[in-house]
């Protein structure tokens, strides 16, 4: 009797089956962490979703100056009419573009005139949200003062608050979201400018967290090589100081 034997092939086909298990093994794990960094992301956006005000405070608490960061719609106008209504002693917009003076803001805010020229400050020199916080830092300490007022955006907010408060954790922040006519208009989940406008500001304020995170644990060096700070690119080019509120 011829004694049987295994198909020649069919050892050579047992590595090949095997990699195809290994391989699907990996893309199980693939898919999986996915999911979960989907979901986490998804999570994390609804929190920072929920920190947004849709409605601006008619009243906030006083503090002993004002920031506002420039950048969008109607944040410096705003912020003079804070300091007009006597809640801060001194308002610093930060972020103004070097070609721009006080005298911008009085041709567009002509009865602020008088106000502009005894209490507002102007920063020329901040570029992004980082350096805002750095040069409010410098001001806040110069003036000695113990509490701000801090205006911008609502979407901003957060992010501005993150790096505010890494800058100078001795100052009480008190923030004042503006709310853009855009947001009142129509429901953000409607807009697609808006929804990307919101996507863009989170990935900014993840790599913010994580940049004041590093920070705090000695590793800046690793924090700047993960986030670099270019000038944000909320910022148009400046036609005049109040036109460049965020």
């Amino acid at each position: 009797m011829t004694p049987l034997h295994d198909p020649p092939h069919s050892n050579a086909s047992r590595p090949g089956s095997s990699r195809l298990r290994r391989l699907g093994r990996w893309l199980a794990i693939a898919v999986g962490v996915m999911g979960v960094a989907f979901v986490a992301a998804g999570l994390g956006f609804v929190g920072f979703l929920s920190q947004l005000r849709l409605s601006e405070e008619g009243s906030p608490t006083r503090a002993d100056g004002i920031v506002v960061l420039t950048g969008g719609s109607s944040r410096v106008s705003d912020a003079i009419d804070l300091l007009a209504r006597g809640y801060g002693q001194r308002l610093l917009i930060s972020g103004v573009h070097r070609a721009n003076s006080l005298s911008d803001i009085s041709r567009s805010l002509p009865d602020s005139e008088a106000l502009l020229k005894c209490c507002v400050d102007l920063d020329h020199s901040a570029v992004n949200t980082r350096s805002n916080a750095s040069e409010t830092r410098r001001w806040a300490h110069q003036q000695k003062f113990q509490s701000l007022l801090v205006v911008t955006s609502n979407y901003h907010m957060p992010r501005a608050i993150v790096e505010l408060s890494h800058a100078m954790p001795d100052i009480t922040l008190i923030p004042f979201s503006v709310v853009g006519e855009k947001w009142r208009e129509e429901p953000w989940w409607a807009s697609g400018a808006a929804m990307r406008l919101l996507l863009s500001e989170y990935v900014k304020y993840l790599a913010a967290e994580v940049r004041v995170r590093l920070d705090r644990l000695g590793l800046s060096g690793a924090s700047e090589t993960l986030a670099p700070q270019p000038p944000d690119s909320r910022e148009p080019p400046h036609r005049s100081t109040t036109a460049s509120t965020r």
